[in-house]
């Protein structure tokens, strides 16, 4: 049985007073090396003059998922961000064990995000579980915690969170991303057990491992604010997108056969039902098959590494929902401000997009 959440008081953070309209930078220690030395995550607290919400927003819950570090950092450095009420937790690098190994995952070997909320004495994963849930979401009222694709793969920004929860369903609205799927998320998740817990929590996907891509972090960036901006915290109106679709089923598109991928779409392409997505090659260059979409499709991730063996995944596709037409978004995105046309060709130069053969 899961260990009680033990709330806090938030006359102090991280054991340090903050007083209302200060920022300061603070460090939690959340378990020892190897060597016995103290690990500490660096976090940014800062308060507003005004009470208000207490929202956190993480990184690198997965330490090689550096997207949102960039993201977060970017937020702590913005001397123009102001807040107009409220508390924000900024953390840049939350598994700062595995982040220091370019790693995903602790040195344990355990997922950090299968291990919430965590026991008091249980493995390394589990004890810095409870840490981080005892000291970070049991004071928060909402949570943001920012992702990437895992390795060899890309994701087109998207939003997850379990939108039975109203809380979740409007933080997830609010963060202004095209594309949010529905799913209360893997046992022991962050975002999963948080939401349990009572601190309603949102992930964003987007880019790849081992990056800081420019236009994955403006994305985060715009979002957050976007949240902050709903939850009345933030000065300014929310940039919201010209559509937004909730999926609720995805599939990832597997390869039939051994062989060389020659990608026909790029992450965040809208596709119909039956169109080319790869087209599977000999070494030598001879088509073998063209994998099609079963269904009208938005495309959340794709591989990034085109040599490929039978049953590995190529294309993760989010099925439309009814009464979507992709000719219509697909004009509704080109006449839209530019950051998602942005996003998409910066994601397809990681890779080669060629039209399909028509013979």
């Amino acid at each position: 049985m899961n260990e009680p959440l033990q709330r806090k008081s938030i006359d102090m953070w991280f054991g340090h007073k903050i007083l209302p309209g200060e920022s300061r930078n603070v460090t939690l220690t959340v378990g020892e090396s190897y060597s016995s030395m103290d690990v500490q995550i660096p976090i940014h607290v800062r308060r507003s003059k005004k009470e208000g919400p207490v929202v956190f927003v993480t990184a690198a819950l997965h330490g090689d998922e550096i997207n949102g570090t960039g993201a977060v950092r970017q937020l702590i450095q913005d001397d123009e961000f102001q807040l107009k009420c409220g508390t924000l937790i900024l953390i840049p690098v939350l598994n700062l064990l595995a982040f220091d190994r370019h790693s995903r995952y602790l040195p344990d070997r355990r997922d950090l995000n299968r291990s919430f909320p965590g026991t008091t004495g249980g493995s390394l994963a589990s004890r810095m579980a409870r840490i981080l849930f005892d000291e970070i979401v049991a004071i928060s009222d909402f949570g943001i915690d920012l992702h990437t694709a895992s390795i060899r793969r890309t994701n087109y920004p998207n939003v997850r969170g379990d939108l039975s929860n109203p809380m979740v369903r409007k933080l997830a609205k609010s963060f202004g991303s095209e594309i949010i799927l529905n799913g209360v998320g893997p046992v022991g998740g962050f975002r999963r057990e948080a939401s349990k817990a009572g601190c309603p929590t949102i992930i964003m996907e987007g880019g790849e491992v081992w990056k800081v891509e420019p236009t994955i972090v403006e994305t985060a960036v715009r979002g957050v604010k976007n949240v902050l901006r709903k939850l009345g915290m933030l000065e300014g109106t929310p940039e919201m997108p010209k559509y937004q679709l909730i999926i609720e089923k995805s599939k990832w598109i597997r390869a039939d056969f051994g062989g060389f991928m020659q990608f026909h779409v790029s992450p965040g392409d809208i596709v119909d039902q039956g169109q080319p997505l790869a087209t599977n090659t000999t070494l030598l260059g001879d088509d073998q098959n063209t994998l099609v979409a079963p269904f009208d499709a938005v495309v959340i991730g794709m591989t990034t590494l085109p040599a490929i063996s039978p049953g590995e995944p190529i294309c993760n596709l989010g099925k439309l929902p009814t009464g979507a037409k992709p000719r219509e978004l697909r004009r509704l995105r080109e006449t839209a401000d530019g950051l998602e046309q942005r996003v998409i060709e910066d994601l397809a130069s990681n890779m080669i997009v060629v039209e399909p053969d028509d013979n």
